[in-house]
């Protein structure tokens, strides 16, 4: 009689436990996986779903398909080191000194990302995440600079601005290929490498959710297919290339991101996986940027409108189209909301968290975005809401991005009054952030 009395005890008790755990798994719902990918010079026009005509991406086209496509997303700089600054602080690039060289080369070995701004793979760790950047770094390359120092568990890519896809060879004709701090020496094509570094980061089992990103060095000079050779003159990686050549750039990229996301389904993780997908600036030589005006380095819209998507099966509606402005920051913003991860309070950040309008809860909201160069060329940029006023070199304009997102028409002398007020708010805001740094060495124009 008192076993059977302390055997239905027991059940009572296992039965309060499972009862527990059920609720508490509905009160604390799994965060999700986060993989963030960011390729490199990628034209506002380059992928077939925003326009390219001459070769096909189906795979980041299907991407898309199955999320939100915005038509109004914007890097947070015209070139590599600013916008990679902007992303890892969620800040603009100017709050932080590395985010003022524009971009680092070799002769900047004194500037670099340090914890002293604490990055988003920092702040991912503090919030329990397993952390990984496989790709690109550009943000230093002293050991105190490292990706490994700023928060990410992982490590596999590169240090400069560029590297030869074959030879792995970057600036200075050096080796450049790390595994976490150690060179690594493995035979294969860069951005084939990359994806199969994530895809083996993602099979890897794990205990807590991921936060991977991916900054693929495609389709960024020296321009080189994966049946090519190693690139001989390592001093000048921009010479050569070609439309063919390009083409098979974009083709290792689009089946490396199908890849990763086959992967996620034959893990059963696509469903509880966000995947934002995006690019650092406007593209070069080879790029369609989609009808905008002028390219990589400039701040018209062909040099910082960018194309990208996010996907979140059965949180993000699929076959979406969005106009909502959003910039770099706004991904840091949103990627450590949906983990419920905490910004530092002594380093606000300038983004806003894009998920509400990811799911609909929440309508289109007008933004306003600044933009600087100095050392390669002297530009100012604001938007808001539809309105952008430009200062270049040869003079100051004010468009209308809905319609005119071509910047054909300037309006400063019909619309004046607006044309004033930007122009104040962009002084205003200039006043809050750094001053620029004056190119220390060289004379050519750095991209």
């Amino acid at each position: 009689m008192f076993c059977l009395r302390n055997n239905n005890a027991r059940k009572n008790i296992l039965l309060l436990i499972l009862l527990s755990t059920v609720i508490l798994s509905n009160a604390q719902p799994q965060r999700p996986n986060i993989i963030y990918i960011m390729t490199d010079d990628m034209g506002y026009g380059d992928l077939s779903c925003y326009g390219r005509k001459d070769y096909l991406t189906p795979n980041l086209d299907k991407l898309a398909s199955q999320g939100i496509k915005f038509m109004n997303a914007y890097s947070a700089g015209p070139l590599c080191t600013p916008t990679r600054a902007a992303f890892m602080t969620g800040r603009y690039p100017a709050r932080t000194p590395v985010g003022l060289i524009e971009p680092l080369t070799k002769e900047d070995s004194s500037f670099g990302l340090t914890t002293e701004y604490p990055s988003v793979a920092v702040l991912m760790n503090a919030a329990g995440y397993q952390t990984a950047l496989i790709g690109k770094w550009h943000l230093g390359s002293s050991p105190h600079h490292s990706p490994v120092k700023n928060g990410f568990n992982y490590f596999f890519g590169f240090y400069s601005g560029a590297a030869d896809y074959i030879s792995h060879k970057g600036d200075g004709g050096k080796h450049d290929l790390y595994e976490n701090d150690a060179p690594v020496h493995p035979e294969g094509y860069l951005t084939d490498l990359f994806s199969q570094k994530a895809i083996a980061f993602i099979k890897r089992k794990h205990n807590k959710p991921f936060f991977l990103t991916i900054t693929y060095n495609a389709p960024h000079w020296p321009w080189q297919g994966p049946s090519d050779k190693p690139y001989e003159d390592s001093v000048n990686f921009r010479k050569g290339g070609s439309p063919a050549i390009y083409a098979a750039m974009m083709k290792s990229l689009d089946d490396g991101v199908g890849n990763i996301m086959k992967t996620l389904d034959d893990e059963q993780l696509s469903n509880q996986t966000i995947v934002i997908f995006t690019n650092d600036n406007g593209g070069e030589r080879f790029s369609s940027n989609g009808g905008l005006n002028n390219s990589k380095g400039s701040l018209w819209e062909g040099g910082i409108r960018v194309p990208a998507f996010v996907r979140w099966p059965g949180k993000i509606n699929a076959g979406n189209i969005t106009q909502q402005v959003a910039v770099t920051m706004d991904w840091t913003v949103t990627i450590l909301s949906a983990a419920g991860a905490k910004a530092h309070k002594k380093f606000p950040l300038d983004g806003i968290d894009l998920m509400p309008i990811l799911t609909a809860e929440k309508k289109i909201t007008d933004r306003t975005i600044y933009w600087r160069t100095f050392q390669r060329n002297n530009q100012k940029a604001i938007r808001v809401g539809s309105w952008k006023y430009l200062h270049d070199e040869k003079g100051e304009y004010l468009f209308n991005l809905v319609a005119d997102q071509a910047e054909k028409y300037d309006l400063k002398e019909k619309e004046d009054v607006i044309f004033k007020r930007l122009k104040k708010m962009y002084a205003n805001w200039e006043q809050t952030v750094l001053k620029p740094i004056p190119l220390q060495h060289g004379s050519l124009p750095r991209l």
